[in-house]
């Protein structure tokens, strides 16, 4: 705890040109490690693509089977009922040789007739439950196809990936762990300003060099007073176009030397 204070006091304390320098390196850091990330291209975005695509086909396959199962358990259904209907029929028709009135076989007569609409109305259903079927069948095998091929595409493009990220991990990881260690040294205050700096730019650019009297990010003129103020490196001073920091160019011939 107490080191911990001691560090946080040496980083606040630390001459204003020190800290330029070390936001100047991080930013030389991050932007190699970008560069890294900008081989992959479009790839991690394209793999998550296809991954999510792959899921939502996964979804619907396994839905439209449910709904095949339940369909089929229908039809199951309504063979059974019709069955039931054509044992009630041959009861009633067996019924009606022993009436002992025009009353009983009238009744029996309504029975047999709605006994008959039933198995009528369970083939109607069966019709439509069967094509019903056939049609998700259908459907299914074009997103089982639909699967496949994404799959494949998959594949390719996670082993595309694989091999970069495989190539240049070493690279990477060490940049990294440089990135991490340059953070340590700057107060927060500070570094949560970077970050969002970086955030906002589009190049991922935070701090630039004057280059030819201009902000070395948009490129707009840095009046004479405030590149003088540049260079005496005696305080922090961002762009007032892009909001970018702005340090001496002499820190990347520092960098080169």
């Amino acid at each position: 705890m107490v080191a911990e204070k001691n560090k946080k006091a040496e980083v606040s304390e630390m001459p204003v040109e020190e800290k330029l320098k070390i936001l100047y390196e991080l930013q030389q850091i991050d932007s190699k490690i970008d560069e890294i990330k900008t081989l992959r291209g479009e790839l991690p975005l394209e793999v998550q693509d296809l991954e999510d695509e792959l899921a939502g086909l996964e979804t619907r396959i396994s839905n439209l089977k449910t709904e095949v199962d339940d369909l089929n358990e229908q039809i199951s259904n309504k063979k059974v009922e019709i069955k039931n209907a054509q044992g009630l029929i041959a009861k009633y028709e067996e019924q009606q040789k022993n009436v002992r009135n025009n009353r009983e076989y009238d009744s029996l007569s309504k029975e047999l007739e709605y006994q008959t609409l039933e198995i009528e109305l369970c083939e109607k259903r069966i019709k439509e439950f069967t094509q019903q079927v056939k049609d998700k069948k259908e459907v299914i095998e074009e997103a089982e196809t639909k699967h496949g091929e994404r799959n494949g595409d998959l594949q390719t493009k996670k082993a595309e990936l694989d091999s970069i990220i495989q190539d240049t991990k070493k690279e990477e990881d060490e940049l990294v762990r440089k990135s991490e260690a340059y953070q340590d040294l700057i107060e927060p205050r500070l570094l949560s300003a970077y970050k969002r700096i970086r955030g906002n730019a589009r190049n991922g650019l935070a701090v630039v060099t004057v280059n030819r009297d201009a902000c070395g990010g948009c490129f707009n003129k840095i009046p004479p007073q405030r590149q003088l103020d540049i260079k005496m490196r005696k305080k922090v001073i961002v762009c007032e176009y892009c909001g970018r920091i702005l340090v001496d160019n002499a820190f990347s011939d520092e960098e080169e030397n």
